[in-house]
């Protein structure tokens, strides 16, 4: 795959009818299913994503047609936007997941705070 991907693993999933989800299948090329390493939590009406060797996080991945733009809209979505007052939410990398061809290297918005009162999601599927 030649465009930049980004793996996504709550409320910006198919299947879920939030605004930025609709934008997204708008702005983006969905490619499938995705997996990545590591564990989801429930913050409110949206998930958390620790990255890590023990569980799998269902997610989806997304080709980016227009990289630089779709992740500004989304950094601003995530508050990780730079114009946005330390400490962030979440905090945009890049990671391994496992797609249905195989391992690639996508975006994703990981959890930049504490977990620790917040409820695991057991399945690693918030859409479960």
């Amino acid at each position: 795959m030649n465009a930049p991907l980004l793996f996504v693993y709550g409320t910006l999933r198919p299947g879920f009818d939030d605004p930025m989800a609709l934008w997204l299948r708008e702005a983006a090329r969905h490619v499938g299913p995705a997996t990545a390493r590591g564990r989801l939590y429930r913050v409110d009406s949206y998930p958390a994503f620790v990255p890590g060797r023990s569980d799998a996080v269902t997610g989806d991945l997304f080709a980016l047609v227009d990289p630089m733009a779709t992740l500004a809209i989304l950094d601003d979505y995530e508050e990780c936007a730079a114009h946005f007052p330390q400490p962030h939410e979440y905090r945009r990398e890049r990671l391994i997941v496992r797609s249905e061809n195989g391992p690639v290297e996508a975006w994703t918005y990981i959890y930049n705070r504490d977990v620790g009162g917040l409820a695991r999601i057991e399945s690693g599927d918030f859409l479960a």
